[in-house]
């Protein structure tokens, strides 16, 4: 959006300067009005004008930075305490000058400069997209037309800060088993590339035939060495086809059906999806955002295919009348206690509060079962590399035993 200087006279005829944000030069000057400034000089900004005669910058460059979500629960959590005390404006102004990164406290500052030119809190961060997705933005706009932004940011602070702990849980649950395999995987490359080829200069002085299991070993090390190279090149090139191919909906929307389809990964997809629509939907009508456009909102954020189009399916059949228990139990994807629970809100008039007792015992369920899915992962994984290895090794022994039987007789 570009940025404009102005000289104006205020109500009392002295002169104020400044800059300000608009779309066009009349929606400049509709601002200046707003705030009882009479606008005598108005013009592009210095650093606009030079952006506007140099060339726009290339694809990955120039790209505004966006709030992680650390940081955007950090915002949150801050904003929700500092508004209960003070204005909007003061807080967003707090929040910038105290923001230890440059890329938050320049965030910050463009919501504060929407804040200022008139709009609501919601309309600014929508000048900020990539740091406040559309879940959070038509919340905070809940909470501006219900007069309790305060509890709003609170519980959005919350949803965010349970999110961040279910990855965690995800990323701290896979991250030895993944260490495990790499270093083994490692060690048995290390040892097919380096140590049997030293092993075989042996072996070919011994003039006998090798056992089977040997030349087996001999081989695949043999094409490891000589191929090695050309195989990784073409798994490199395989990713990046993949990844293009990734960017066609048909394609996408295939992948995406076969991994709901596998069984491990395919129940966590969904359990994910359940607990996470269960604790926003229960945020959103807790709140008295109505519940049709809540579940619009939050389909939009899910990446994977399958599971987005079931939840749009879910938005076509309340918008027709149906019941929120009763789409969700068409679309086969949900599971039973959630259809359950929610269909007893429903009746009982309290769909927050079921949906939110069903997201806190589906995410106890998921991190059980991720517990014991994982604690199963890791002997696996030691016993197939152990595996691997002794083969190995067994491959080496086995010539030198013939070898010493030879001898013997």
């Amino acid at each position: 959006m570009p940025t404009f200087e102005y000289l104006a006279l205020d109500t009392a005829g002295r002169e104020r300067t400044g800059t300000l944000t608009a779309t066009s030069d009349a929606d400049a000057r509709a601002l200046l009005e707003r705030r009882k400034l009479f606008p005598v000089r108005l013009g592009a900004a210095a650093a606009d004008a030079r952006a506007a005669a140099s060339p726009a910058p290339s694809a990955g460059f120039g790209r505004r930075n966006k709030l992680s979500t650390k940081a955007l629960t950090l915002f949150t959590r801050q904003l929700a305490t500092l508004i209960s005390v003070s204005p909007l404006e003061e807080s967003l102004r707090s929040i910038a000058m105290q923001a230890e990164q440059k890329k938050v406290a320049d965030i910050v500052w463009r919501v504060h400069g929407g804040v200022v030119e008139g709009r609501r809190l919601a309309d600014a961060m929508a000048l900020e997209s990539a740091s406040f997705p559309p879940i959070y933005r038509a919340m905070v706009s809940a909470g501006e037309g219900s007069g309790g932004m305060t509890e709003i940011l609170e519980r959005l602070a919350d949803l965010h800060e349970r999110q961040a702990e279910v990855r965690g849980k995800i990323l701290t649950a896979l991250a030895y088993p993944a260490m495990l395999a790499l270093v083994a995987l490692l060690i048995v490359i290390g040892m097919m590339t380096y140590v049997i080829p030293k092993v075989v200069e042996q072996f070919n002085d011994m003039g006998q035939e090798l056992p089977l299991l040997t030349r087996i070993v001999i081989g695949i090390s043999e094409f490891m060495t000589g191929y090695g190279l050309i195989v990784l090149a073409l798994l490199g090139i395989g990713v990046v086809i993949f990844g293009r191919m990734m960017q066609r909906e048909d394609f996408h929307l295939k992948v995406d059906r076969h991994l709901l389809g596998i069984p491990l990964i395919g129940r966590l997809l969904r359990d994910l999806h359940a607990a996470r629509l269960a604790r926003t939907l229960s945020t959103m009508v807790d709140n008295g955002m109505p519940l049709l456009d809540g579940l619009a909102v939050t389909s939009r954020t899910i990446r994977n295919r399958v599971l987005r189009g079931a939840t749009e399916d879910m938005v076509e059949s309340i918008r027709e009348g149906g019941s929120l228990s009763g789409s969700m139990r068409r679309t086969g994807i949900f599971p039973p206690l959630l259809v359950h629970m929610t269909a007893s809100g429903e009746s009982s008039g309290k769909l927050a509060q079921m949906l939110g007792r069903a997201a806190d015992y589906m995410e106890r369920e998921f991190d059980a079962f991720t517990k014991s899915a994982l604690s199963l992962l890791e002997p696996l994984i030691i016993v197939i590399m152990g595996g691997v290895i002794a083969t190995i090794v067994l491959s080496i022994l086995l010539p030198i035993l013939q070898l010493d039987t030879i001898a013997i007789q």
